[in-house]
């Protein structure tokens, strides 16, 4: 090989390197990525680098050249990932639908792998072709709800899978212990509504008895969960979710078209007196219907041990997503901090899908779910069981695999990884953005769970 062609592969290699270098950098203080040893899996902390002619016999000439990409220490107080210049919040401000005065963190305050706990093992089929381990399990009980939440369902309702094609008792406890023996430690019930389920309790408390499961818990929209959460924390029910749009009652039977506030209200308080804590309050935020309720939820962190969580308004078959409704987290995060100040960014971990504050004085936290304008699929570790048994790897993404069918057909474990394992090597790096996925054929909110 002559001097010059070496030069030009020397120079080319280098290229390809400065601009991955770039490419990582900005993507990470948008927020796109949310952890470096997460981020990583795009490069693998290395990045191979191979020239290739169109001759494929010069290819024995060349070795594969192992490139380091260089460890970007983390300021877990000013959110800065670069070694040698240090951002304040102004230069975190997300650019796409944020007002440019925003002074949101665009980016997670996490640690280096070096310094987070160690995991339980977790099997090759819970690992993704991008590296991710998937640990945490939502599974979807039912697809009936007592409430008609309008981004949730469509008003004219939805086509229901007869009772016999769901996942019965034995099925739900036996896939999900063939995922926590795998390396699952997390699992999350959802619905529909999951308290509507007769035998709630007995699936609460077969998984809980799990082997390796860390955290059992439940998203709900709070309508009976009062009278019935003395039973299932007794069960092993140790987290809970509770969905609420609004503090105001009229809105409230507008937006679910059923009454029922005051009994969500009851639950909330019930689930503090049975010292959850904290008890996480789901609010999905739409212009023109509930964003001018964002600091009256705050003010429930002040003196209980409450997590209101505001969701960006996400697109599913039939709740008429517009870009309008669409407040995006750097509007949510400026009107806080406009009425409440002190407040504090608090420690992620890799793969929250919030970004997590608290209140100076407050005993609760305030959290953003920035699933539209910076989402967080680079550490993204969950995986979806819906009610009638197909497994579904991403919440966006239509592509599903039945695990009912193979179950009933006498399939045995090391089967079921086969297919869990497949389904769990397709998925994507990240979901499409928010203005195609409004053009994806999805299920309902419904049908998927929670």
């Amino acid at each position: 090989m002559n001097s010059r062609k070496k030069k030009f592969i020397c120079l080319f290699s280098h290229l390809r390197i400065a601009i991955i270098h770039w490419l990582f950098i900005s993507e990470t203080i948008r927020g796109r990525y949310r952890s470096t040893n997460k981020s990583l899996f795009l490069l693998k902390m290395q990045w191979h680098v191979v020239n290739i002619w169109k001759r494929p016999s010069r290819l024995k000439r060349f070795n594969f050249c192992t490139v380091n990409i260089c460890t970007f220490e983390l300021n877990s107080e000013r959110d800065s990932f670069f070694p040698f210049r240090s951002y304040n919040n102004e230069d975190l401000a997300s650019s796409d639908l944020h007002r440019p005065q925003s002074r949101a963190y665009a980016t997670s305050c996490v640690k280096l792998e070096k310094d987070l706990p160690k995991e339980n093992s977790v099997s090759d089929m819970l690992v993704d072709s991008f590296g991710r381990m998937h640990n945490y399990l939502r599974i979807s009980l039912t697809e009936r709800c007592n409430l008609r939440c309008q981004y949730c369902m469509p008003a004219e309702g939805v086509d229901l899978t007869p009772g016999h094609q769901l996942l019965s008792l034995n099925e739900i406890v036996r896939l999900g212990n063939l995922f926590v023996s795998s390396g699952v430690d997390k699992i999350r019930l959802t619905g529909g509504e999951p308290t509507i389920r007769k035998d709630i309790d007995d699936i609460c408390l077969q998984l809980s008895n799990l082997e390796g499961l860390k955290t059992l818990g439940m998203t709900t929209n709070g309508i009976t969960l009062a009278r019935k959460l003395p039973k299932l924390k007794e069960c092993g029910l140790n987290s809970v979710n509770i969905s609420l749009d609004t503090l105001v009652p009229a809105k409230f039977e507008f937006m679910t078209r059923r009454k029922g506030f005051e009994k969500v209200m009851e639950s909330i308080n019930a689930a503090v007196d049975l010292g959850y804590n904290p008890v996480k309050l789901n609010c999905v935020v739409m212009r023109g219907f509930n964003d001018d309720e964002i600091c009256n939820f705050v003010e429930l962190t002040r003196e209980k041990p409450i997590n209101v969580r505001f969701i960006e308004f996400m697109p599913f078959d039939g709740n008429k997503w517009n870009v309008k409704k669409l407040v995006p987290y750097s509007e949510m995060f400026d009107r806080v901090v406009q009425q409440f100040k002190g407040l504090t960014r608090l420690q992620d971990h890799p793969t929250d899908t919030s970004k997590n504050f608290r209140v100076d004085g407050h005993h609760g936290a305030v959290s953003f779910i920035t699933s539209m304008t910076e989402h967080f699929c680079a550490g993204c570790n969950r995986l979806r069981l819906l009610a009638d048994g197909n497994f579904k790897v991403c919440l966006f993404g239509p592509s599903e695999v039945s695990l009912r069918d193979p179950l009933r057909s006498g399939i045995d474990d090391d089967g079921l990884k086969e297919i869990i394992g497949a389904a769990v090597k397709r998925k994507k790096a990240a979901h499409a953005g928010m203005f195609d996925l409004a053009k994806t054929t999805n299920r309902p909110m419904i049908h998927i769970g929670g």
